[in-house]
């Protein structure tokens, strides 16, 4: 009798939420308390997460794509008015400047990190040019104080689309802390997440105001006040609003995520230095580094492919797929996208370069040391597999 066959090894995700049985009591919590909706574990995470980025203040919404599109409201863009994005961002970035009807205007980024610098903003910039929407790209931080200082140059607003960079630093203090407006992202896929769910954070008192009013219809009292009051309230619209709202379960689950984050970009960080390590051996790769002046969080670990590189980023996903392992393309470019064909753009090179070549490799809080050097051995396989793409 023949020896049975051994079982396949189990395929690696991509990324796995670190969640477990505290988020779920957590939730169950919520749920029992008869208050699911917009409520006090809502305002409890906004008041724990802005001071854990050192805001003021942290205005909660369902996503970060909610939280950019508010921010763009709060300072009155519209039709006419242009804002420098880059390309090079999940698509939501330059959709958010289209609904308030404004103008996105693709820059390039810089090779080393994917993001705008104060030169690639300016190579763009017009008299039209109301504001800069800036990406920490994956996680790696934009250099925000450098870019804030140009933009008071320039007279234009800055906002952080810091979607992936919870637990990213610049100077040493967190990124978003001293942000005109900073947008914030829990999608399962990012370091803290609630499910899906945003937030926005500032130190402006009167912008906090309004924000809060657009996310629940630009009503001038809350659902949560109006139930707290022992009168009768007689809530009014004061201008169009949204409806943007954080449940309290989302929240529940958030406070214990942000509880977890030290411990999160740690062991983040310790597994992407392993993974620098393990690369050295594989040719033509260029994993992603921190910043002179900062460091990331590692939300995403992302390769940039040589251009002799023996396979095309598209085959490197497919071999990687073959033998278990789940990777993604790396950040996509907007412009090239149908949703944006035929919208005027100047060269972009860098950021075709770091769209067309670069991949995300599996990176979770609880992968282990073998997952990682199958990662590696899969794209040792591949390093290896041909003469290049010339």
């Amino acid at each position: 009798m023949s020896a049975p066959a051994e079982a396949a090894p189990a395929r690696i995700p991509v990324m796995i939420p670190w969640l477990g049985e505290e988020e779920a009591q957590a939730a169950a919590a919520a749920v029992r308390s008869g208050w699911v909706a917009q409520g006090p574990r809502v305002a409890e995470f906004e008041a724990a997460f802005a001071e854990k980025v050192g805001a003021e203040h942290g205005i909660a919404v369902s996503s970060c794509t909610a939280a950019l599109h508010l921010a763009l409201v709060a300072l009155d863009l519209g039709p006419g008015d242009e804002v420098v994005v880059p390309s090079l961002s999940f698509i939501a970035t330059a959709n958010a400047v289209r609904y308030v009807g404004a103008h996105p205007v693709f820059a390039d980024v810089e090779p080393a990190t994917g993001n705008l610098t104060a030169a690639t903003v300016d190579a763009v910039r017009t008299e039209r040019t109301r504001a800069v929407l800036a990406v920490h790209q994956g996680g790696v931080p934009a250099d925000s104080h450098a870019l804030r200082e140009r933009c008071a140059d320039w007279d234009i607003a800055l906002v952080e689309d810091a979607a992936c960079a919870i637990g990213s630093t610049v100077g040493g203090k967190s990124v978003g802390q001293g942000a005109l407006l900073a947008a914030w992202s829990f999608h399962p896929r990012k370091v803290v997440t609630t499910g899906e769910g945003g937030m926005i954070t500032t130190d402006d008192a009167v912008w906090a105001a309004r924000l809060r009013r657009l996310r629940e219809h630009g009503m001038n009292a809350s659902a949560a006040e109006r139930h707290a009051s022992s009168k009768p309230v007689l809530e009014r619209y004061l201008e169009v609003g949204f409806n943007y709202r954080m449940t309290d379960i989302q929240a529940a689950v958030g406070l214990v995520q942000l509880g977890k984050l030290d411990e999160m970009v740690a062991r983040r960080r310790s597994l992407a230095a392993r993974y620098d390590t393990l690369l050295r051996e594989v040719p033509g790769l260029v994993p992603v580094r921190d910043p002179a002046y900062g460091q990331g969080n590692f939300q995403s670990y992302w390769v940039l492919l040589a251009e002799d590189f023996p396979l095309g980023r598209d085959e490197v996903l497919a071999a990687l797929s073959e033998a278990g392992v789940s990777a993604r393309r790396g950040i996509m470019a907007a412009h090239l996208e149908p949703a944006y064909q035929g919208h005027p753009h100047g060269p972009l090179p860098v950021t075709e370069r770091i769209s067309r070549d670069s991949l995300i490799l599996p990176l979770f809080h609880t992968m282990t040391g073998e997952q990682q050097d199958r990662v590696v051995g899969a794209l040792a396989a591949a390093a290896g597999s041909g003469p290049g793409r010339g």
